[in-house]
């Protein structure tokens, strides 16, 4: 295959012009949304404050919560009413909420508490917004198109990634961290100005049902039929209890153990984004979304995390969070196209609302208890931990599902080296 076919097949959800909007619009949405991340756990850290990590976790604790306790009763509403209405309802919320913290903060009355309080707001929001988002792109794109378009959209979460977190060093050493807050709000502009000139093309909103009892739980009777499913989030589960806390352990890194300030924190966050944005390419040019990658992503994300928590510098942390962001990323996507791809259409925002409750929701589970390893242990052992953890879900989960679905490896002499034979490919053979 030619250069040009590869980068055509990489980006080629973009040909359609909701979804370019779309697009476009996520990357300033996400651009103030990681700019705000970095400024708020930077304020909580040195501001509010003496440098502890447990106070950071208890915030990013507080702004996963509502994802545990609401988000699997989210994709029922993301299953009945209209998406459009939804994320601008969403999208709008999401604003005043910054306008909210940045006034306290610029006129220097904002307290602990009230962080806290803005956390768990903004995530009670984003736990009514994350799987109506996830399944909007559904309409935007053909069904063939779907692995190309969530892998787009991963691109764009991780460009701001990228870019957002080194402006927000910046900024706040700067101008501060109120103006970040405040940055953050007009970008929602955008999103919410995008949602009345895209059209909705390959997939019309579902049809008015009466709600009847039980729909609720249909989401998890239906999951629990699906062996490739529970892996998938066994997996993602322990990794963002334990492992994808590094908006909390690269600050706690920058500051404690290395002695950086805020352009080091977000300079961290910035080469994680390389990442992980090398990763969102890759798995828009990815077809089929495998839970064998899911499972390798995972032992290679406990790896290279745990090299960066070993790193004797900062320099070298940096540059070892690159492949720890690509394989956080590999993991994550494929998961996230996994579930949306082989889930029934009808099911589709139930079931990605209950993966995003294994996968955000654990995060209240883990930051706490990685934020005390921090203050108790020493910077590292918080990476550390993770990495354990990670290294030994993947290997217990494809030891179960090898053995489950009797999974064949061949291994030959020309590309593939490695081909596996399983479940997925038997019902294709059929």
């Amino acid at each position: 295959m030619s250069e040009d076919e590869c980068m055509g097949r990489t980006f080629a959800s973009l040909k359609f012009r909701s979804y370019r909007l779309w697009f476009i619009a996520s990357v300033f949405a996400n651009v103030g949304t990681w700019m705000q991340r970095v400024a708020q756990d930077w304020v909580v850290l040195t501001e509010l404050t003496d440098n502890s990590g447990f106070a950071v976790g208890v915030t990013t604790a507080l702004q996963f919560l509502p994802m545990l306790l609401f988000g699997a009763a989210a994709g029922v509403l993301a299953d009945r009413m209209d998406k459009r209405k939804l994320l601008i309802f969403t999208q709008s919320a999401m604003e005043i909420l910054a306008i909210v913290m940045a006034v306290l903060l610029l006129t220097n009355t904002a307290a602990l508490w009230h962080l806290y309080v803005f956390a768990f707001l903004t995530g009670c929001v984003a736990a009514a917004d994350t799987p109506v988002r996830l399944v909007y792109i559904s309409s935007l794109v053909p069904p063939k198109m779907l692995p190309n378009a969530v892998g787009l959209n991963s691109t764009s979460f991780n460009m701001a990634r990228l870019v957002g977190p080194a402006v927000a060093g910046v900024a706040v050493a700067a101008v501060g961290p109120g103006w970040v807050f405040l940055l953050n709000a007009l970008t929602f502009a955008g999103p919410v100005f995008v949602m009345f000139l895209i059209k909705e093309t390959y997939e019309s909103a579902p049809a008015k049902k009466p709600e009847r009892k039980g729909m609720f739980m249909q989401g998890f009777r239906y999951i629990k039929r699906r062996s490739d499913i529970i892996v998938i989030m066994c997996i993602a589960g322990v990794v963002s209890a334990f492992g994808l806390n590094f908006q909390m352990t690269t600050a706690v890194m920058a500051r404690v153990q290395f002695h950086r300030g805020p352009e080091a924190y977000g300079l961290l966050t910035s080469a994680m984004a390389v990442g992980t944005l090398a990763g969102a390419l890759l798995a828009a040019r990815r077809r089929y979304p495998r839970v064998r990658i899911v499972v390798l992503a995972a032992l290679a994300f406990g790896v290279a995390s745990g090299a960066a928590a070993l790193a004797p510098g900062y320099w070298t942390f940096a540059l070892l969070l690159i492949p720890t962001g690509l394989a956080t990323l590999t993991m994550l996507t494929t998961a996230n196209a996994a579930i949306q791809m082989y889930t029934h259409p009808s099911m589709r925002g139930r079931g990605i609302s209950i993966y995003q409750t294994v996968n955000m929701g654990a995060t209240p589970i883990g930051a706490p208890i990685v934020g005390w390893v921090a203050e108790a242990w020493g910077p590292r052992w918080s990476i550390g931990i993770g990495s354990i953890a990670a290294v030994i879900i993947a290997l217990v989960m494809g030891i179960w599902a090898w053995r489950k679905w009797q999974v064949e490896v061949q291994v030959q002499r020309y590309r593939p080296f490695v081909t596996s034979y399983g479940p997925r490919e038997r019902a294709e053979d059929d």
